[in-house]
Order: C-alpha cells, then sequence, then structure tokens
C-alpha cells in the first residue's frame, strides 16, 4: 500500500513538472504571437487598432474594454522610431516590448512634460548620434534607449465613459510611427 501511495505522489509530482514546462515553453514555439499578428495585419511603423469599437477585426484583442490601444512594429537597424500623437486623453501608458513579448520599458502621460504622447526608441548609439545635434522634432521628446533590434509599440488610452469615445479614438488614430 506504502508503495503504491509513494507511486501515485511521484507520478503526480513528475506530471505537473512537466505541465509546468510545457506552459512555460508554449511561447517560444507559437506561431500565432503577437508578433505574427501584427506582421499580418500591417507592415513595420504602421499604427494597428487593437479595439474593434468602429466594426473593424481587431488584429489582437484588447483585454480592458475601459481601455483603447494601439501597436506599432519596428526595427531599430532601420534608424530610430519616433511615435507622436495629438490629443491629450485622460490617461496614456506606452510600453516597449521586444519580439518575444517582454515588456523592456513602460511609462506615462505623467512622464511626458506636457502631457502629449511624443517619444522616441533608439539604441545607444542612435541616442549618442541624435544628443550631438538634435532636430527640433525631438527637443521635447522622451527618448528610450534600448539593445533591441525589433520590437512593439503599444499605446493605451483609459476611456472612463462613453463621453470620451472621440476624444480617445481621434488620439489613436492620429498616432504616427516613424523611423528617421
Amino acid at each position: 500500500m506504502l508503495r503504491l501511495l509513494h507511486a501515485t505522489v511521484l507520478g503526480l509530482v513528475g506530471a505537473g513538472i512537466v505541465h509546468v514546462a510545457v506552459l512555460l515553453l508554449v511561447p517560444q514555439f507559437s506561431e500565432r504571437d503577437a508578433w505574427s499578428r501584427l506582421a499580418m495585419a500591417a507592415d513595420l511603423y504602421k499604427v494597428v487598432r487593437f479595439d474593434t469599437q468602429r466594426g473593424e477585426a481587431a488584429a489582437v484583442k484588447s483585454g480592458d474594454p475601459l481601455f483603447y490601444a494601439a501597436a506599432c512594429r519596428f526595427d531599430l537597424n532601420d534608424g530610430v522610431v519616433h511615435i507622436r500623437s495629438a490629443g491629450r486623453p485622460p490617461f496614456w501608458s506606452v510600453s516597449v516590448y521586444n519580439r518575444a513579448g517582454q515588456n523592456i520599458f513602460s511609462f506615462n502621460d505623467r512622464a511626458a512634460t506636457d502631457g502629449t504622447l511624443d517619444f522616441v526608441v533608439a539604441t545607444p548609439s542612435q541616442v549618442v548620434e541624435i544628443r550631438k545635434d538634435v532636430i527640433d522634432d525631438y527637443k521635447k521628446s522622451i527618448f528610450v534607449e534600448t539593445e533591441l533590434a525589433e520590437g512593439i509599440i503599444v499605446v493605451r488610452s483609459f476611456v472612463p465613459d462613453d463621453s470620451w469615445d472621440q476624444a480617445v479614438s481621434g488620439f489613436l488614430d492620429t498616432m504616427s510611427c516613424t523611423s528617421r
């Protein structure tokens, strides 16, 4: 009886270890990750909305109905990425992810000097070159330094109620993601 109990416990522990290992390896072998779904929806530097408020199919589903979101893929081998948008929604946040979906950097509207969305993603060597002769477009920008080559930028904006729908949608619709 003791041997049967020992074998059962050992089998359950082994099955648990295998289960956890499989769950941790799924993102590495998945072909339907955020990068590939965004790649099917648009090219690099094209803004893709996550929400389906206007009857469009979403490339990636937004997890929270009180937030609208948009994303763009980038490749720093093409040059620095400059993200801007007009408007001032009640709250916005930005996350920079690597190609595997790991969060590299995050900030929100409280980090911006005047609350507007204006930031640059660049490698450290690109930032050094920019700082030598800062152009007018970058004077109020937040600089995000990263060693990654390819990534995804996700901008989320809070929609407290239906009266903010048009303002937040306009904010995300005017978002630009350009490479220089």
